[in-house]
Formats: structure tokens, sequence, C-alpha cells
């Protein structure tokens, strides 16, 4: 099994990068290009990112504030069964965001690309809360 582990800082309290993560409001300014769902433990969400990526997870950990995780039931092949965390802690003014990918099968070309996608995600979401700046879905992964 291989893991995709991403750490940032971001400036902007816990509560707002808990709702970022953990919200489809907050969601859709990111990643996806339309989610539904609810931070519950058990909750179905819909994760859809234009055809054929219309995916489902369930929510297997939410600490509101502190940790949220969507355990991916219909999604590619080699994403199906992973689990994507984020746990929250703050340092000073600071929220400190442990981003992990967890269950891959294996290192192959598609995790290492997927590691290199949530890197450039993860600066959209920074540079989202810190600084207002949406990117339209199309254009994210060249932001």
């Amino acid at each position: 099994m291989t893991d995709i582990l991403h750490d940032l800082l971001i400036k902007a309290p816990r509560a707002q990068v808990f709702q970022a993560i953990a919200t489809p409001e907050g969601l859709d300014r990111w990643w996806t290009l339309r989610s539904s769902g609810r931070a519950e433990l058990g909750a179905t969400w819909e994760l859809y990112f234009g055809e054929p990526h219309d995916w489902r997870a369930v929510v297997t950990r939410c600490r509101p504030g502190e940790a949220f995780e969507l355990g991916l039931t219909r999604a590619d092949d080699e994403w199906s069964g992973t689990s994507v965390r984020f746990t929250l802690t703050e340092r000073d003014d600071l929220t400190a965001l442990r981003f992990a990918h967890v269950g891959w099968p294996s290192s192959s070309a598609h995790c290492r690309t997927s590691s290199y996608c949530w890197a450039m995600y993860l600066r959209l979401l920074r540079r989202w809360l810190e600084s207002g700046e949406t990117v339209p879905y199309e254009l994210r992964l060249e932001a």
C-alpha cells in the first residue's frame, strides 16, 4: 500500500478551514466541479468532476474543526477503496493541515500524478482561504 501525504500551513482560523474541506460549498471552491453531502459520520457524498467522473464517498471520520475523512466507494479503479483525510491543528494564528490520501494499491504512475494534483489543489485551497482568490474549475491544474 502507498499513501500520499502533504502538510501545509494556512493563514485562516481552523473553523474556516474545516468549512472549506467538509462542506459542498467549500469543496466546490477548490476541488470538485460540484459536490453534495453533509459533514456527518456515515453520510454519503457525491463528488462530481465532469463525465465520466461522478464519484461517491462516505464520511468515515468527522470531528468538526479537527478531522474530516472520506472513503471513496465509487471512483477511478485506483481511487476506489482509498480514503482522503484532513487533520487540522492550530499553531499561533495559523491552521496546520495534514493531508493524507491513504490506501493506494501501489506507487503507480496514477498515484504519483494524483500526488502532484493534490499538491496543486491544496495550494488553491490555501490561496482561496488566505486571499479570497478562486480559480475556475477548468483552469485549476494550470493555476
